[in-house]
């Protein structure tokens, strides 16, 4: 009789810590999980990038810095190297590079997106006629560019306001010719800060690999 009211009183003690670490633990995991869902692009364990839904070109505004729409098939289906732009900049010879990079591997599908944005030390100043006289007259650039977007902050335009939640605050642009590589299916691939150049070996092979990827079924 004393034993059993003993294991009895056992099971009274140890039952409630029971539900508690299980408690506990539920709590964990979904807390976990609540984390992993809240932050898109969040690195895992080997130290690359989840992909979060893929980007829809369609459901984006790309009015053209002639004053027309640019059309999201343009886009769709190709790799897309994303750069914010400006005339006044350190780094405007960087058109150059990207003009070649766009010339040497449009047929392959990539596709260069220029952004003029005025965020940075006020180097983008001049009208999108201006901004595009500029373009073509000194660098002969002819891929597609976008009028005058902001780039960082709430006002940012959709497309790098869809980039920040997948890479955070490292992704961001801090200065102009930032680059971030779209895939072929909507994801964003990888980014590159201001100093890398168009003709780097690190970006030109970022971009060959995802030239490299198929592109989605229709």
């Amino acid at each position: 009789m004393g034993r059993a009211m003993l294991h009895a009183a056992d099971r009274e003690t140890f039952m409630p810590t029971i539900r508690d670490a299980a408690r506990s633990t539920a709590v964990m995991l979904s807390a976990v999980l609540m984390l992993s869902t809240a932050v898109p692009g969040a690195a895992v364990a080997d130290g690359s990038r989840a992909a979060p839904g893929a980007l829809d070109w369609a459901s984006l505004p790309l009015p053209s810095i002639d004053g027309g729409t640019l059309a999201p098939d343009a886009f769709r289906g190709k790799a897309v190297l994303v750069v914010n732009t400006a005339s006044q900049c350190g780094y405007t010879g960087q058109y150059e590079g990207l003009q070649k990079l766009w010339a040497g591997r449009r047929d392959r599908g990539l596709v260069v997106l220029g952004v003029p944005s005025n965020d940075f030390g006020a180097q983008e100043p001049g009208s999108n006629a201006q901004v595009a006289s500029f373009c073509e007259l000194n660098y002969g650039v002819d891929f597609p560019l976008m009028e005058k977007q902001s780039v960082t902050g709430p006002q940012a335009h959709p497309l790098y306001r869809w980039a920040a939640e997948i890479t955070g605050p490292q992704g961001v642009p801090r200065w102009n010719f930032h680059k971030i590589l779209i895939g072929r299916d909507g994801r964003l691939l990888e980014w590159f800060g201001s100093p890398v150049t168009p003709e780097s070996a690190t970006l030109t092979a970022a971009v060959d690999k995802a030239l490299a990827q198929p592109s989605p079924e229709p």
